[in-house]
């Protein structure tokens, strides 16, 4: 490192403990400047539908999860993290964006031949990191959609990751219960056989393959809800898929092979420069299949074995850092992209298995839901250098919040038109305040639609968190997803979550004026084009 590279990077440490002030955490970051240390490696674990209370650092007893517990002995726990959405796709979004998904049209889950979501030149987390010079990376789950539509999985793959700021990407598509269910690492999928090609559609049986629906006797498990389409390694998938069955993925071998490309690539690229990984993990998410290792571990079936194969993964990648001598030089932040949900497409003993077993914990519903139980994670800060051991932060936070704290932790200023809802948490990530947002807004699965030049809301539910208070603005009838009660009531809904976490008690009639005010606050909101000040 040249002296004046030191010196730039000093300089953005010492502003930031300037601005943070000489608390504990403050003084930490202060030691870690002076003492010439860089920028600090970034790796993001995120996990797939893993409920608030899955693991053990959260009240957790079903399952042990001793590696995800030490994270947060080491480091900080939110015990008010909020993922943007109570599904996948668009809490993806938001955290690489910086911006709420509801802004962006098409935002909600997406089928696995979606064309990019996140276009070539639109600011992410990894193009900011890359401009404050960091290599990076994308492994796991994208689900944010690939090429610009009728894509051509034969040949080069793009735009994806690599031309929204990753470096290198080794990742599957879309979900694993969707086709196609192979791997892509840059620009291709990996192991195709130009003699067996790719094709895939989600309206019409383009293969020869057997599906679900008509040869359930070849299956592992009983698919239900659409998950009927090709077999892939015995388990059917949402849609049709045809050719690349030398580059089909086995579903035990799945957290094996991301640990080791994200091994791999620690490696290359450990060094001199700094690194950002977001490691998007497959687990917990449908179809349950973890390695035959931590098959049958746990009490709670497949999904509980999945929980313990996703433990496993953290402690490996954790492992990996501290082989490589930079474990304590990395920020690590852990949280799931939504709430849990048992029964989502396989009857896979979920529900019969379940027992006492809360995986939102005292909050109520799951994945899909505007209630808590489907926005509240596990939200986990480690970094030595800067965060204080074994603390539990009452903060407010949220994924969105991600994209602007990394540019104050790397000194980069945002342009206007970037992470525009996304706010500088940077002195709650590590421990230097219990404050952190003032309100969030929650949703769930999102698709906008443009009707005289305005942007319609429709087909998700919308929630405003401000203080104590929660309100969630109507949309249709009660109903109820997968199992999960997702929260669509006629009227308006007002909760004190302080009072009542589980949402139980609506107090919208007692209180019909803060229930006015809050939900004519979440109108301006979603009718504004930004809530982050600049």
């Amino acid at each position: 490192m040249t002296g004046s590279m030191t010196r730039r990077r000093l300089l953005g440490c010492t502003a930031l403990t300037v601005a943070m002030g000489m608390t504990g955490a403050g003084r930490a970051f202060a030691r870690a400047a002076k003492a010439g240390k860089r920028k600090p490696n970034v790796l993001i674990i995120y996990a797939d539908d893993l409920g608030y209370q899955d693991v053990s650092c959260y009240g957790g007893t079903a399952v042990p999860t001793p590696n995800i517990d030490r994270l947060a002995a080491q480091g900080l726990r939110f015990t008010r993290g909020h993922a943007p959405s109570a599904t996948c796709t668009p809490s993806r979004y938001a955290l690489l964006t910086g911006e709420y998904a509801w802004r962006k049209e098409g935002a909600h889950i997406l089928p696995g031949d979606a064309p990019a979501l996140i276009p070539p030149g639109k600011p992410t987390i990894a193009s900011m990191l890359k401009g404050a010079g960091y290599t990076t990376s994308v492994v796991g789950k994208w689900h944010l959609g690939l090429g610009s539509g009728d894509l051509d999985w034969n040949g080069r793959i793009a735009p994806g990751p690599l031309e929204i700021g990753f470096d290198y990407a080794y990742y599957f598509p879309a979900t694993l219960d969707r086709v196609p269910s192979v791997f892509i690492e840059q620009h291709n999928v990996v192991n195709l056989d130009p003699a067996d090609p790719i094709k895939v559609s989600y309206t019409d049986n383009i293969s020869k393959d057997p599906t679900g629906a008509e040869h359930p006797e070849l299956l592992r498990m009983t698919p239900n809800d659409g998950h009927d389409g090709t077999i892939v390694d015995g388990v059917s998938r949402i849609g049709f898929m045809s050719g690349g069955h030398s580059a089909r993925w086995k579903d035990e071998d799945i957290a094996d092979t991301l640990v080791a490309k994200a091994s791999d690539w620690f490696e290359k690229v450990v060094g001199d420069q700094p690194f950002f990984m977001y490691f998007a993990a497959s687990e917990i998410h449908v179809p349950r299949v973890p390695a035959k290792r931590f098959q049958g571990t746990t009490g709670l079936g497949p999904r509980g074995d999945a929980i313990a194969e996703f433990d496993w993964v953290v402690g490996a990648l954790v492992a990996k850092l501290d082989e490589l001598g930079v474990l304590d030089d990395t920020m690590i932040i852990l949280s799931s992209d939504n709430g849990p949900v048992l029964n989502d497409g396989y009857n896979d003993d979920a529900v019969q298995k379940v027992g006492e077993h809360r995986p939102s914990g005292p909050f109520r519903s799951g994945k899909y839901a505007i209630y808590d139980g489907g926005l509240m994670v596990p939200f986990i800060v480690r970094w030595p250098d800067a965060v204080p051991a074994g603390v539990e932060s009452p903060a407010l936070v949220d994924h969105v919040d991600i994209f602007a704290t990394m540019a104050a932790l790397t000194g980069q200023t945002l342009a206007h038109d970037a992470a525009v809802d996304s706010f500088d948490l940077l002195p709650a990530f590590i421990g230097a305040t219990r404050s952190g947002r003032e309100y969030v807004v929650e949703d769930t699965s999102t698709n906008i639609a443009e009707e005289d030049n305005l942007k319609k809301h429709s087909n998700s539910i919308f929630a405003l968190v401000a203080g104590d208070w929660k309100v969630i603005k109507p949309l249709g009838q009660p109903s109820s997803f997968h199992g999960n009660e997702i929260g669509n009531g006629p009227v308006p809904a007002l909760f004190n979550i302080a009072n009542d976490p589980g949402e139980t008690v609506d107090l919208a009639a007692r209180y019909p004026d803060r229930t006015r005010t809050m939900l004519a606050r979440l109108d301006t909101i979603l009718d504004g084009s930004r809530t982050r000040p600049g």
